[in-house]
């Protein structure tokens, strides 16, 4: 899909000299008019645009008011906004900087100006946009574990400090879960790490599928799994931990894995706890009912009982 352009100007002629320039290029797919501020914006609160032109002086909702509106709605302050005045004074050409034009023409413009600067514009706008995505995709690989797609331990740390400094605020509960694939050395052993991360993968999104829009999960470690459960009691994160539990327990491989059953351990604490003040207590004694559970026979949930 092309680039878009909005073009806003109360003069039809105007506006038509403007599409005629830039129908001669191959720069734009879609070109939307409006005859005032007004109907610009309604426009571009519907439409994907890459570009406005705006004229200045236009009845209702002017240049400058359209303007202001554009940078008060975060999804839309990107979008380069080139304001066409018939003002050659310098005090209107800083104005309309100062108030976030990326650029401005003075009126009659010669169909070469305008190209060139829309042209500048949508190069920026493009680096711009690319810039964008390559810092979300840095991001999202600072703060996810690349063989299961889930949080890394990092990412969960930070968190669960939050949510830990949130319920200590206020009062209300959350859930942590530990949870262990039982004897997955023997997996590794048996099928080699390939196959062994492909277990890894199912496991984890068998704990995905499980997750509330609010909730959180991480790969902890090696074969070791977190899950943060807000607003969330202890009978309440033991029957998740339970499903959880025999939905892992039920997973059925294909290809080699076609025989393979597999379970996990799930050690589960929740605040507020009167033996829990820091993170590290709350770690502590989740990860004191995951051995627990090693320890009663694995395949199992085991919980820390209330203080």
């Amino acid at each position: 899909m092309g680039n878009a352009i909005l073009i806003i100007d109360d003069t039809k002629s105007e506006r038509q000299q403007i599409l005629d320039t830039l129908h001669n290029t191959d720069l734009f797919s879609d070109y939307f008019e409006a005859g005032n501020g007004l109907e610009g914006l309604k426009i571009l609160l519907n439409k994907k645009v890459d570009i406005i032109l705006c004229d200045v002086e236009m009845p209702g909702m002017d240049g400058f008011k359209f303007l202001a509106m554009v940078n008060a709605r975060k999804e839309l302050q990107d979008i380069p906004v080139l304001l066409l005045t018939s003002h050659d004074e310098m005090a209107t050409k800083v104005k309309a900087l100062e108030q976030g034009a990326s650029d401005y023409l003075t009126k009659p413009f010669s169909p070469e100006e305008l190209l060139a600067r829309v042209k500048v514009h949508l190069k920026l706008k493009t680096l711009q946009d690319n810039l964008k995505k390559k810092n979300m995709l840095l991001q999202k690989l600072a703060q996810t574990d690349p063989l299961t797609e889930l949080q890394n331990r990092r990412h969960m740390m930070t968190t669960l400090e939050a949510e830990f400094d949130r319920s200590s605020r206020v009062g209300s509960p959350f859930a942590l879960l530990l949870i262990d694939l039982d004897h997955f050395k023997q997996v590794n052993d048996t099928y080699g790490h390939q196959l062994g991360d492909k277990v890894l993968q199912s496991t984890a999104w068998e704990i995905q599928a499980a997750l509330r829009q609010y909730d959180s999960a991480a790969r902890f470690g090696g074969e070791e799994f977190a899950l943060l459960l807000p607003e969330t009691t202890l009978n309440g994160a033991n029957l998740v931990a339970e499903r959880l539990r025999q939905g892992i327990h039920d997973i059925e491989f294909t290809g080699p894995l076609c025989e393979l059953r597999i379970s996990v351990s799930i050690g589960v604490a929740v605040m507020p706890h009167e033996n829990i003040n820091t993170i590290s207590d709350l770690i502590r004694l989740a990860d004191d009912a995951l051995y627990t559970a090693k320890r009663n026979g694995r395949n199992r949930v085991e919980s820390v009982p209330p203080a």
